[in-house]
């Protein structure tokens, strides 16, 4: 195995986790998980992914890797007023709605109908507001967070994968070295998991399982499959679909939200510096599902490390994360000028956070955003 498939997959495996688990364990925070319950979470999705990642790459002899969705821990990070119980119901639902619209094609035909402007403005309502914290957490500890931010700024120049993860890396380094974080005692229990029973309330199943399935589909779903054809490969869409919604419904149950087919640490993996042979490139799936393995094997130390660090500078590392995912939304989302103003309101209305008869503001961003385009295609008419 040349040593160029244990890099590759180690660095899309540490990118993925490392620029994106605050969000996570926002997520988690907002919905009042114990840290039993947090850790089961951060255990279950990296089993997920090892295990989807490995079957797909083998199945189909192609370098295939997941990812959790991030969007979509955004979108929970975001909600209110919800318990855990609550949400595994809408993570059950929105994994199951993944699996059939693998399986049902009139679903997928439905989910497709969905204008790109739309789905894109929901998206960059529900990141939005993440990405506006961003100042007041460079305010609140400047000599913490704003080097942080201009390590970012300098490594994205070069290499924008690598940017939130170095970004991280120092920040943790400044934040014990300077005394605003204490070292915790680290120990390495094997982390379990810890079995939810679902609660399916209507309220949360169409505020956040509807919309969760939708921003999975659309922003990482979709983008996942176009990285692979781009690389020259035939993603499986079919079984990529029925895998990741599958495992998504099982791991729900342990707390976890949505896995899914991934766009940039794809593109790692996908070059031909990875392994010379397009045939035996798939190996690095392989490969890739060991370090996640390995990574949710260590879930213990690696979250006392970080629920040791000053609020301000997860809060910054967080928004830096989505500055990325946003700006591409909102690419999406302006660039129809069909959809254009039903794309303004239906982030306008999502980023608002409100929320109406128990259900989501995300749900009504996007109703609302169908609304003004069903409007404007019967005057055009």
């Amino acid at each position: 195995m040349p040593i160029s498939v244990i890099s590759a997959a180690l660095v899309a495996a540490l990118v993925g986790y490392g620029s994106t688990i605050a969000l996570v364990l926002a997520a988690a925070a907002a919905l009042g998980a114990s840290p039993a319950q947090t850790a089961s979470w951060v255990l279950a999705i990296c089993i997920g992914k090892a295990v989807g990642s490995a079957w797909l790459s083998w199945s189909n002899r192609i370098p295939v890797v997941l990812a959790w969705s991030t969007p979509g821990a955004a979108l929970i990070a975001a909600t209110e007023g919800i318990g855990m119980a609550q949400a595994v119901g809408a993570f059950v639902l929105a994994g199951l709605l993944v699996l059939a619209t693998g399986l049902i094609q009139p679903l997928g035909r439905l989910a497709q109908r969905i204008p790109d402007g739309i789905a894109g403005g929901m998206l960059a309502g529900v990141l939005l507001p993440f990405c506006m914290k961003l100042p007041a957490a460079a305010q609140a500890v400047p000599v913490l967070v704003l080097p942080v931010i201009a390590a970012f700024a300098l490594v994205r120049l070069r290499n924008p994968a690598l940017a939130v993860l170095v970004a991280l890396v120092l920040g943790i380094g400044a934040a014990f070295a300077s005394g605003m974080a204490t070292l915790p005692a680290l120990s390495l229990p094997l982390p379990n998991l810890t079995f939810i029973a679902p609660e399916f309330d209507p309220g949360t199943l169409i505020g956040l399982g509807l919309p969760l399935y939708l921003v999975t589909m659309a922003s990482q779903n979709l983008p996942g499959f176009a990285t692979l054809r781009a690389a020259g490969y035939e993603p499986p869409v079919r079984a990529g679909l029925v895998t990741t919604g599958g495992i998504s419904a099982v791991i729900g149950l342990f707390g976890a939200h949505t896995i899914s087919m991934a766009a940039i640490t794809a593109a790692i993996c996908l070059g031909d510096d990875v392994h010379p042979d397009r045939s035996r490139r798939w190996i690095v799936g392989l490969v890739y599902a060991g370090f996640w393995v390995l990574l949710g094997l260590l879930t213990q130390p690696i979250l006392a490390l970080l629920s040791a660090l000053p609020v301000e500078l997860i809060t910054a590392i967080v928004a830096l994360a989505l500055l990325g995912p946003f700006m591409g939304a909102a690419t999406h989302a302006f660039t129809p000028p069909e959809t254009r103003f039903a794309a303004a309101i239906t982030l306008a209305v999502t980023a608002s956070g409100a929320a109406v008869l128990g259900i989501g503001a995300a749900f009504w961003g996007l109703m609302a955003g169908l609304a003004f385009h069903a409007l404007e295609r019967l005057k055009r008419r």
